[in-house]
């Protein structure tokens, strides 16, 4: 099904999953000002974990996306 992933080089696959992981974040980023703001149900427990995950996703895309633009493969070793 993914053979056409066979010839994208490592390096691009990994600035992929980078550039996906920052789309989490940005979704997570809205969720918490939904819910701080009411528009969406939940209380300070969800914001704090939401913003905990967003803290790690946002960290991860960073951490790839720099590895990414050095050229150093860390995620399909």
């Amino acid at each position: 099904m993914f053979d056409f992933l066979k010839d994208v080089p490592s390096v691009n696959l990994q600035a992929f999953v980078a550039l996906a992981l920052f789309g989490v974040s940005l979704f997570l980023a809205r969720m918490v000002v939904n819910i701080r703001s009411g528009k969406w149900p939940g209380g300070a427990m969800w914001v704090t974990y939401l913003r905990m995950v967003l803290g790690f996703t946002f960290a991860a895309s960073i951490g790839l996306g720099i590895y990414s633009f050095a050229g150093v493969d860390i995620l399909f070793k």
